[in-house]
């Protein structure tokens, strides 16, 4: 993922709801609507979790030093799996708070009209930011659905401001349900129960979030056409005769680790066979630009061993014949 697309979509959706959140707050203030308050501090989480996400993104940019050889591009991860917590606990929880007290102690809502034309002019708004990471994700995402972006994006922040501008548009609906069915029967419970859907919902996009981020934070491998690019590009059908096994492993979005045994000709001299894992490196760099760290490690490839079928332990999607150690 491009940093820069990244950081454009972060920016609109944190100059957004920065506006609507105080707007949200004013509407709160004039009309005593728990929807408007658990939509208000929504908007003030999101802008709290874009903080985070430009934070992660800067302290991800380190040089590595000795203590962390492999750079600090995992920064991102921890601060999107961080924005889920804060969208679970400030978010979610919050506005599933206010909507039971709002339910259990209903009041008529007053100067009604302010709330309902602050979540018009939110909708405007958050949509803005929704069109703006759409357009964003789009040079990204190819031929894959919606959901398969999410799940399979190794750079945390358009998953994230994706989910949270989709979540804050379907709040804003839920807000103006709740308001506008106060407004027409004179119950308040209704204004408690839009509440809680906004709650409900909050909670379950911060569960998505947190399993998409737990699982770059444990570490993610290439995906299988980065894996075949990589392959094709080892193997040069002379000194490198092919790949025995590989794996990889994303020490951020835009690093990758490799690591791969590789079946060389068995009379190669040792300075061939290291001219060969250079020029092997440069192609894999060059095919995939993202492989910063590649270590390569030379075998004689055995037909007795390969004829006895693939290695399971090998990488899914790849070749997989056997090798003897020398």
């Amino acid at each position: 993922m491009s940093a820069s697309g990244g950081t454009k979509a972060i920016v609109a959706a944190l100059g957004a709801n920065l506006a609507i959140a105080a707007s949200k707050f004013v509407a709160f203030a004039f009309s005593g609507s728990s929807s408007m308050l658990a939509e208000g501090v929504h908007s003030l989480a999101d802008s709290g979790n874009q903080f985070l996400l430009l934070i992660g993104g800067k302290k991800a940019q380190r040089e590595a030093t000795p203590q962390h050889p492999f750079g600090y591009g995992r920064e991102r991860f921890i601060y999107a799996f961080l924005v889920s917590i804060v969208l679970f606990s400030i978010g979610g929880m919050f506005a599933v708070y206010e909507g039971y007290e709002k339910i259990v102690h209903p009041h008529e809502l007053e100067n009604w009209y302010w709330p309902v034309g602050v979540l018009l002019f939110a909708v405007v708004a958050e949509g803005f930011s929704f069109r703006t990471a759409i357009k964003e994700s789009n040079e990204l995402r190819g031929r894959l659905s919606w959901a398969q972006f999410i799940r399979r994006a190794k750079a945390p922040e358009l998953p994230v401001v994706l989910l949270e501008d989709f979540g804050a548009l379907i709040g804003l609906v839920l807000a103006l349900l709740g308001v506008g069915l106060a407004v027409l029967t004179g119950d308040g419970v209704w204004d408690g129960i839009g509440t809680v859907c906004i709650g409900v919902l909050l909670v379950l996009i911060a569960l998505v979030l947190a399993a998409e981020t737990k699982s770059l934070l444990l570490g993610e491998a290439a995906g299988l056409d980065v894996i075949k690019e990589i392959e094709e590009a080892t193997v040069d059908g002379d000194t490198v005769t092919g790949v025995i096994h590989m794996r990889t492993l994303h020490l951020g979005p835009e690093e990758l680790l490799v690591a791969a045994k590789i079946a060389v000709q068995h009379d190669d001299t040792a300075a061939e066979v290291a001219n060969a894992i250079n020029a092997a490196e440069a192609r894999i760099r060059a095919a995939v630009p993202i492989a910063r760290v590649i270590y390569l490690e030379p075998d004689i490839y055995s037909e007795a061993e390969a004829a006895k079928g693939p290695d399971p332990a090998a990488t899914p999607g790849g070749p997989t014949p056997h090798a003897t150690d020398h």
